[in-house]
């Protein structure tokens, strides 16, 4: 077939769909600026700078002699570890290939043409991604200006009889937000039980012991809540695509009509099923997280650079005054074989999020973004 043959077209919002782009590969920085793979620092997409844990490694090596079978289905193994733990019954779970997987899952089971979904500006890329790919109509509310994070007033004067979804990222991806859990529950208790809320926790496990709020008690109480997590992040799982959601029966039940069979491999469920109980691993890299955050606000904070507060495993950083600040710092990285995020896309061109590294890797990355910025 020629390239001018033509094809069925596709539907037309998932033409308009501009494709996700996630942080950029090491090997890729390394072959497009002749750089040596072994010296980039990769600050870009919010992966636990310790790795794999060696609980997740053994775990995984136990089951490699059955990989020429088919995963559990259902997952079982992990969903009563995750069900012990949380104290909730198994078939409240769904597993997800990634929390994305979770995200794109509660969408479709929803929310269709004609419906509408809130969410708030500069929250995750993903939440205009699904709406979008479903025909559902994005309603993006303002964000508070003091911190960029969500307004959640202005999202419950947003509701109208053709909302159907609202998604709230808490602590909020890019922007490091927080909602107190008071402020959320007060939230909960305005939504009409009929619209589905999404928690989105990808980053619970960073906050600090006084921002620690109960998430699974508003599942317990509000049959229309659903809490999304991560086995990316703090767990240290990324490569290995593993997420999962607490929701009361109803809504799980419609999650799992349309999961893809299988859709978790054997390996992320061993790994995963170590790594939850991990507590030493959670406690080491929590460590890590609260040091790199005071090396980076600290650093930022001599050179005269604004940022935001944050309470996830990176911190937004403004770099410059005009539109073009983000991509000319984030090229000059780069180069200097430091791989950050800009976050243009998500509104916010003058800016970087930077994700806390190891030690050195934050003082590299320090380094260089001075010698940029002459500062």
């Amino acid at each position: 077939m020629s390239e001018n043959s033509k094809i069925t077209p596709g539907l037309s919002q998932v033409k308009a769909i501009a494709p996700y782009i996630g942080g950029r590969p090491i090997s890729e920085v390394a072959r497009e600026y002749g750089l040596d793979e072994s010296k980039i620092i990769k600050l870009a997409s919010n992966e636990n700078p310790l790795g794999l844990p060696e609980s997740a490694k053994a775990a995984m090596m136990a089951v490699m002699n059955d990989l020429g079978r088919y995963p559990d289905s259902n997952g079982y193994e992990l969903k009563k570890v995750i069900s012990e733990k949380l104290q909730v019954p198994d078939h409240w779970l769904t597993l997800g290939n990634g929390s994305n997987d979770i995200l794109e899952l509660v969408t479709r089971s929803v929310a269709q043409s004609g419906d509408e979904i809130i969410f708030s500006k500069h929250a995750f890329a993903v939440y205009p991604l699904a709406t979008q790919a479903v025909g559902a109509k994005a309603v993006e509310v303002d964000a508070k200006p003091a911190d960029l994070g969500h307004d959640l007033e202005a999202m419950l004067a947003a509701i109208n009889e053709r909302t159907k979804l609202i998604f709230v990222a808490n602590p909020n991806n890019p922007t490091g937000s927080f909602l107190p859990g008071g402020a959320i529950e007060a939230f909960l208790k305005k939504v009409p039980s009929q619209i589905v809320v999404v928690i989105d926790e990808a980053y619970n496990e960073y906050l600090l012991p006084e921002q620690q709020y109960d998430a699974i008690a508003f599942v317990r109480k509000y049959p229309n809540v659903l809490v999304s997590r991560s086995f990316s992040k703090a767990y240290g799982l990324a490569g290995l695509r593993l997420g999962f959601s607490v929701a009361q029966a109803e809504l799980t039940d419609l999650l799992n009509r349309i999961r893809q069979p299988f859709n978790v491999n054997s390996l992320a469920m061993a790994a995963a099923i170590a790594a939850f109980n991990d507590e030493p691993f959670l406690a080491q890299g929590a460590a890590i997280n609260r040091a790199g955050y005071q090396q980076l606000t600290q650093a930022f904070t001599e050179m005269g650079l604004h940022y935001l507060p944050s309470a996830g495993n990176f911190v937004l950083l403004q770099v410059g005054d005009d539109d073009q600040a983000g991509s000319r710092v984030n090229l000059a990285l780069l180069k200097a074989g430091i791989i950050v995020r800009p976050v243009g896309n998500y509104g916010l061109p003058k800016w970087l999020r930077i994700s806390i590294g190891l030690p050195e890797e934050n003082e590299a990355f320090i380094k260089a973004l001075g010698q940029i910025l002459g500062k």
